[in-house]
């Protein structure tokens, strides 16, 4: 049987490793499994991984690029003695404790066992599946309005999506550029009435109905997109230098299917004012819990709850 841990964190974005730095500051000895790069966003370090310009991170007046912030976050981890593993969990088991871990071959006994459990595996934007996007992430092409909007300033910019999300990322995103062109590929929009009220008001807006992005342009940054018209197959080109995917998120909770509660949107549940789960020594902390403020910041605050939460609840034990 494997040896049990204390406390194992399952992701390494803002809120795992904050979770880290506290739990080994509190000697409980944390392994953290933190991924395994990929091409959908599943990587060590999150979402900021892929991140440029972070501007709105405490402590950083001429900002910080995203890969270095989570960097010195892991190391500080480590300087207080968090394990850290570079794998992916493929099962878990929260039926009894120690509860099971496994990062590799799901038969057989579990690869970790754990007193108790953090879960900070996060969430992905949903994205318009074009090959190019990866390389335009951060020149231009954004899935988040609240960090990156400040860099449009007098730009004309494009947001893609007829959600809530799409309408709130447009009004926002209205402070700064000059103009902005919501996309979306019905003639109807699926947000709700005073959201899409507020956009249809505003002069700043402007919708393109019935159409879809096929392309964009540009090598070292965005300077245009390519949108088809899903009536009549017609293509022209927008003239735009910001682009904003506002399609939705998705949560990295399958593994916890039938184990932790979730909301049909696939978030975890946790207790009021709190990152319990359902499971007892169970806890969740960052944006697979978090489907409204999304924010590297509000997710290395939950792992800070999270670890104290758990340290708290081992020593009641």
């Amino acid at each position: 049987m494997s040896e049990a841990h204390e406390v194992v964190i399952i992701g390494s974005g803002p809120a795992g490793l904050t979770a880290a730095i506290y739990s080994a500051r509190a000697n409980l000895n944390p392994v953290v499994i933190e991924g395994e790069p990929s091409s959908t966003g599943d990587q060590p370090g999150g979402q900021l991984m892929i991140t440029t310009d972070v501007e709105n991170y405490p402590g950083f007046p001429n900002g910080v690029l995203g890969p270095d912030l989570m960097r010195d976050f892991r190391s500080q981890a480590e300087r207080f003695g968090a394990q850290m593993v570079t794998d992916k969990v493929t099962k878990v088991d929260f039926s009894a404790r120690p509860f099971g871990i496994w990062t590799g071959n799901t038969d057989g006994e579990p690869d970790y066992r754990s007193e108790a459990v953090i879960v900070s595996t996060g969430a992905q934007s949903i994205m318009l599946g074009l090959e190019v996007e990866e390389r335009m992430v951060g020149r231009g092409l954004s899935t988040c309005a609240t960090c990156d909007g400040f860099f449009f300033r007098d730009h004309e910019i494009a947001v893609v999506g007829g959600g809530d999300s799409a309408m709130e990322e447009a009004t926002f995103l209205t402070k700064f550029a000059s103009k902005v062109t919501i996309i979306h590929r019905r003639d109807q929009l699926r947000a709700s009435r005073i959201m899409q009220e507020r956009a249809l008001a505003n002069e700043k807006i402007e919708f393109l109905w019935n159409h879809v992005v096929t392309d964009l342009h540009g090598e070292e940054k965005l300077e245009g997109v390519r949108v088809q018209n899903t009536q009549t197959d017609e293509e022209s080109n927008l003239d735009v230098t910001g682009l904003f995917i506002a399609i939705g998120h998705t949560p990295n909770t399958a593994l916890f299917a039938g184990q932790l509660d979730m909301k049909e949107s696939g978030y975890l549940i946790t207790a009021p004012d709190s990152t319990r789960t359902n499971v007892e020594g169970v806890f969740a902390c960052g944006d697979v819990k978090d489907d409204y403020y999304r924010q590297a910041v509000t997710a290395a605050g939950s792992g800070c709850m999270a670890a104290i939460e758990a340290e708290r609840w081992l020593e009641a034990q």
